[in-house]
C-alpha cells in the first residue's frame, strides 16, 4: 500500500470500517466456531482500524492480538483500546500478515475482514493454518460472485480492479486444498457495505473534494473510489463479500 497517493489514506483511515461489515456478521460467523475454549487467543490479521477487533472482544473473553501493515490504523485501535480499559486482552501491532510470527499450534481463532486478497487467498490459507491448534477455527471475509451472469461493464470492471474474483466455490476449494474442513459460509447483507462503510466514505470523499479542488492527482482517485461505490449501488446483486468459516481438522 505504500505507493497509494496520500489521499486514499485520507479517505480510508476516516472511516469506521476499512472494508464491508457490521457487528451483526462478525457474531454471526463466530457463532459457527464451535468448541472454542472459554477465552481463546485470537489474531486479527489486516485489523485496520479494529472495528471489528473491538466487537470480538465484546462478543468473547479471549486475548486477541491485532495485527495492521498500516501503522497510523494500529496507532488508532491503541487509543481505543486504552481508552475502552481493554488493553490486558487486546494488543495492537504493526506486522504482516503473510510472515506471521506466532508459534505454529498456537492460536484458537483466526480473524481476517476484508484483508485476506491482498496476499492472495492461497497465501493467506497456507500462511495461517500452521498456526492453528487441531480444531481451531479461521474466519475470513472476502469478495465473490454471487451470480454467474454478471453485466460486461461490472466484469471489465473487476477484471481492472481485482482479476481473482470468483465465485464462493472456487474460495472453498482452495480452503480444502489447504487441509481445512469447511464449517460454513454466508454472504454479506446491504446493510454491511452501506452503513459503516461506503455511505461515510461517499461524505469522506465530498469533503475531499473541496480540500483538494486544485489537485488533479487527488481527484482522479477520488473519481476511482466513486466508481467503486456505483459499481455497488448499480450491481450489487451481482457480487458481494462472503464470510468464509474453516477448521483445521482435529488431531
Amino acid at each position: 500500500m505504500g505507493d497509494l497517493a496520500p489521499v486514499f489514506y485520507e479517505v480510508f483511515e476516516a472511516l469506521p470500517r476499512q472494508g464491508p461489515g457490521s457487528r451483526e456478521c462478525t457474531a454471526r460467523a463466530l457463532a459457527l466456531c464451535r468448541g472454542l475454549p472459554a477465552a481463546p487467543r485470537i489474531v486479527d490479521f489486516g485489523c485496520g482500524a479494529g472495528a471489528q477487533t473491538l466487537d470480538l472482544a465484546a462478543l468473547t473473553d479471549g486475548t486477541i492480538e491485532a495485527i495492521d501493515a498500516l501503522a497510523s490504523l494500529v496507532e488508532r485501535l491503541a487509543r481505543v483500546v486504552a481508552e475502552r480499559g481493554l488493553t490486558a486482552r487486546v494488543r495492537p501491532v504493526v506486522g504482516d500478515m503473510a510472515q506471521p510470527s506466532f508459534a505454529p499450534e498456537s492460536v484458537d481463532l483466526v480473524w481476517s475482514e476484508g484483508a485476506a486478497y491482498t496476499i492472495g487467498i492461497a497465501t493467506a490459507l497456507a500462511a495461517w493454518q500452521p498456526l492453528l491448534r487441531p480444531g481451531g477455527h479461521l474466519a475470513f471475509s472476502h469478495v465473490a460472485w454471487l451470480r454467474d451472469d454478471p453485466p460486461a461493464e461490472l466484469r471489465a470492471y473487476w477484471q481492472r480492479e481485482y482479476p481473482g474474483i470468483a465465485a464462493p466455490e472456487a474460495t472453498l476449494a482452495l480452503a480444502r486444498e489447504a487441509g481445512f474442513e469447511v464449517v460454513g459460509h454466508f454472504p454479506l447483507p446491504a446493510a454491511a457495505w452501506w452503513d459503516d462503510f461506503y455511505a461515510p466514505m461517499e461524505a469522506r470523499v465530498r469533503d475531499l473534494r473541496a480540500v483538494h479542488a486544485a489537485d488533479a492527482e487527488a481527484l482522479a482517485v477520488l473519481d476511482a473510489i466513486d466508481e467503486e461505490i456505483d459499481m455497488h449501488r448499480r450491481f450489487g446483486e451481482h457480487y458481494g463479500y462472503v464470510f468464509f468459516v474453516l477448521r483445521r481438522p482435529a488431531a
